[in-house]
Parts: structure tokens; C-alpha cells; sequence
């Protein structure tokens, strides 16, 4: 990397809930490896948060997009959560889960990113209910105590919105989305699902032009 490209940053948008995102994350996760001298940050989008909506009255809905995803990515899906018509689809606590993880051990904000999107994904947890996140914690060297604490205080709830304002600020309303800052100006690099090799060629050409 030349000099130009410290002063480069990657931002990218998305939702630990977001089928799409869940099919992006192998994808951001080589584009986030092949350029990792680079600043990387994470920023939580919002997609349903507050929702009080149930699997009863989505459930049918997301199956067709989980199944598109599939498709696309070939990211394994558990639909047995769809069958549980009681689930409440509110994608702020597993938001909120990763800002509380990014206030106590910011090194390990996108793996753990990545690791909420398994555990509803893959292992169809309950994502509103803190507990189960505190399995994952002990290789973040993260106390559970803590981690629970700080995900029911005012404190993340509003730390979680700031992070929706962003997304909104920067126009982005759909996920997942690659953004660069590259000396102070701002490039879209993908909007939706895409593959790692022509993002990291379309950064490379911003950084190298």
C-alpha cells in the first residue's frame, strides 16, 4: 500500500440480522483480509429494530429471501426458527450485542459481528435474549457479567441508535453496503450482495488512481 492508501478507511454497513449481510459475510471477510492494513469499520445499519412483528407475520416472507441468499452464496440456512410463530424479528439486541462488544473489546467487533449471524443463521438462537450471547465470550476475553450489563443499559440502547443515525447520514438505507473514505472524500463501492474480487479491485483502482 502506498502512502495515499493509509489515509483510506473501508466502512461497511450492515445488520446482524440481515439475510444478505449473512450471505456478504465470506465475501467482506477476504475483501476485509486482502486489505488489512487498512481501518475497517463496522457500522450497524438498523434493519428491523423496535420490530414487534412475529414469525406469524413474516415468517413466510423472510423464508423467500433466505432462500435467494442461499442460493446466491451457498451460506448454509436453518429455517426451523421460522416454524416458531412466537419469535418477535426485532433486529436491535443482536445490534445492541455488537456495539456493547465493540465498547469492550474493539479488536473483536466484526468476528463477533459474524458470529451473531450463526448463531440465528445457522444455530436459529433467540437473538433478543442477551444469554445466549454469552457463550462466545470467553475467547474474547470479554466478562459475561460485564457484557450483560452493559447490553441492558440506557447507556448501549442509545449507543446502538447512533450507530442507525449513521447509516442514515451516510444514505445508505439498504444492506449490506461498502463504502470508502479515501482523503476525505467518500466512493460507493457496492450496494447489495457482491463478490470479493470486484470490490477489491474497484478499491484498488480509488487507491491507486
Amino acid at each position: 500500500m502506498n502512502a495515499r492508501a493509509q489515509k483510506t478507511k473501508i466502512i461497511y454497513v450492515g445488520d446482524p440480522l440481515c439475510s444478505w449481510c449473512y450471505g456478504f459475510a465470506p465475501e467482506i471477510a477476504k475483501v476485509k483480509e486482502h486489505f488489512d492494513s487498512l481501518h475497517f469499520q463496522v457500522v450497524i445499519g438498523g434493519l428491523r429494530p423496535y420490530n414487534t412483528e412475529t414469525m406469524a407475520d413474516i415468517g413466510d416472507l423472510l423464508k423467500e429471501h433466505w432462500e435467494a441468499v442461499e442460493k446466491r452464496s451457498d451460506q448454509p440456512f436453518n429455517y426451523s426458527i421460522i416454524e416458531d410463530k412466537t419469535f418477535v424479528y426485532d433486529t436491535e439486541p443482536p445490534a445492541r450485542a455488537v456495539i456493547v462488544m465493540r465498547e469492550l473489546n474493539k479488536d473483536a467487533e466484526f468476528e463477533f459481528f459474524k458470529e451473531v449471524q450463526h448463531l440465528f443463521y445457522e444455530q436459529n438462537k433467540n437473538t433478543n435474549d442477551v444469554k445466549i450471547y454469552l457463550p462466545l465470550l470467553e475467547k474474547y476475553e470479554v466478562d459475561p457479567e460485564e457484557f450483560e450489563n452493559t447490553f441492558e443499559s440506557q447507556w448501549a440502547k442509545m449507543e446502538v441508535k447512533k450507530d442507525f443515525q449513521l447509516a442514515t447520514q451516510m444514505s445508505v438505507s439498504g444492506f449490506p453496503a461498502l463504502l470508502l473514505d479515501h482523503e476525505g472524500k467518500f466512493y460507493v463501492v457496492c450496494k447489495g450482495y457482491a463478490k470479493a474480487g470486484p470490490i477489491i479491485g474497484a478499491i484498488e483502482k480509488v487507491i491507486n488512481d
